[in-house]
């Protein structure tokens, strides 16, 4: 029933969503929608290590949208990048599977158990989810590429058989 869909709960999260302050500088930047609906969400995120030390969204979403990343915000910063992944998987597969909901500091999620059966509204509820996890891969492919760029060049390294450069000529020939 449409009625379950939006009780008091879902009603209350969705107006009282925290963190809806863009960040300055974040280390990643996402934007999602979801076509279906027109619900739509930008995550700003910074991590430190793999913990998310900073959390912005702007939401414009449905109700659904809304509670969804009412209860993101309200728990994500702190979390590991593992758990958020992990976090993702389980509202996926409560939706899809109708797997039990998230427990833990996420059990509110279970408010949302009842969009299962609306598969058109699956998309609003995990664009909060999808685009936290899509800002982590961001965050990690470019750590991931600053490494790389930071490791010693192979040409430069030396193979311990080089001569010092007062044993070469001009042209890089033994003398």
């Amino acid at each position: 029933m449409v009625a379950d869909l939006y009780n008091k709960t879902i009603l209350s999260l969705a107006g009282n969503i925290a963190r809806t302050e863009r960040l300055d500088a974040p280390d990643a930047t996402v934007f999602l929608d979801s076509p279906l609906c027109g619900s739509r969400i930008t995550v700003d995120l910074k991590m430190t290590g793999d913990k998310v030390s900073d959390y912005g969204a702007e939401v414009k979403a449905c109700a659904l949208g809304q509670a969804a990343s009412a209860v993101m915000a309200k728990h994500v910063v702190g979390q590991s990048s593992a758990a958020l992944r992990q976090l993702a998987k389980d509202m996926r597969a409560m939706l899809k599977e109708k797997a039990p909901p998230p427990g833990g500091i996420w059990a509110e999620l279970e408010v949302l158990q009842p969009v299962a059966d609306y598969k058109a509204r699956h998309g609003s509820v995990m664009l909060p989810f999808e685009a936290v996890v899509r800002a982590i891969d961001e965050i990690e492919a470019q750590r991931k590429t600053a490494d790389a760029s930071d490791a010693p060049d192979a040409s430069n390294v030396s193979d311990g058989k080089s001569q010092p450069a007062s044993a070469t000529d001009d042209h890089g020939r033994a003398r």
